[in-house]
């Protein structure tokens, strides 16, 4: 995908793969916005909740941020309120489909928005994560809302001790369960020229350092880091990997004479 608003290029791609599991219940999806040149929202969904309740959960996440961005004006609304709306509604979907289903379908949400004026905000709800990059060095990443996290948090547990923790895949927070998920909105208030925005669920970035994500992103284009960051995750899984998706949206100069 590439469009050309105010002297800047948006370079994106997606990743997914199903893992070495035997559903795929991540969802990713880019959508550039029907009106605005150079608005585009990414979204990573990572569903749970039995064979087809994750998916179920995954697939009203990305279809409600597409419906609530499409009806978005940036020039006079909110983006904050535009965001926690997505995952207040999608939060209810997935509850208004689990009313017939058998299981119980949550999902995460880890989504960022870039605005003409480059400009962005992520939003998230769960251990799907959004970094921000300048070159190959991470300015930042959201927090994940996880049993773990809390650990980090409170010193009692490393980084590193945590992707090793028994309990690493407990959320604290989620869309589509009986208590409201968390939304955390974080403003970016300058993507440079070389910045590049990366959503993932923990499939992925269980298994790569941010240096390692950074480093990557960095040195190719979207979709070739896409397709390296997923292959360097699927072999580190050694066959126990997890459904695993990925959004990467980059800020690049116009060519000279564009």
């Amino acid at each position: 995908m590439n469009s050309a608003p105010h002297g800047f290029r948006i370079s994106a791609a997606t990743g997914l793969h199903k893992g070495d599991r035997a559903y795929q219940q991540d969802q990713v999806e880019i959508f550039t916005h029907p009106r605005v040149a150079g608005c585009a929202l990414a979204v990573v969904a990572d569903g749970m909740g039995g064979k087809s309740g994750g998916r179920t959960a995954a697939d009203q996440v990305v279809m409600t941020a597409k419906q609530v961005f499409d009806r978005f004006n940036p020039s006079i609304e909110n983006p904050e309120a535009m965001l926690r709306q997505l995952v207040v509604e999608a939060h209810l979907m997935i509850k208004l489909t689990a009313i017939t289903a058998d299981e119980e379908p949550h999902s995460t949400i880890a989504a960022f928005m870039l605005l003409p004026n480059r400009t962005a905000y992520t939003v998230h709800a769960g251990d799907s994560r959004v970094y921000h990059f300048r070159g190959a060095d991470m300015l930042r990443r959201t927090t994940d809302h996880s049993y773990v996290q809390r650990l980090i948090d409170e010193g009692k547990i490393t980084e590193a001790q945590a992707n090793a923790h028994p309990q690493s895949n407990l959320l604290t927070g989620c869309l589509g369960t009986q208590q409201d998920p968390p939304v955390e909105v974080m403003a970016i208030e300058h993507v440079a020229v070389g910045d590049a925005l990366v959503a993932c669920s923990d499939g992925l970035w269980h298994y790569l350092s941010p240096k390692e994500l950074g480093a990557i992103t960095n040195a190719l284009s979207p979709r070739e880091a896409s397709e390296m960051l997923i292959s360097k995750a699927r072999q580190r899984a050694r066959g126990t990997g997890d459904n695993l998706c990925m959004a990467i949206m980059r800020v690049e100069a116009l060519a000279p004479g564009h």
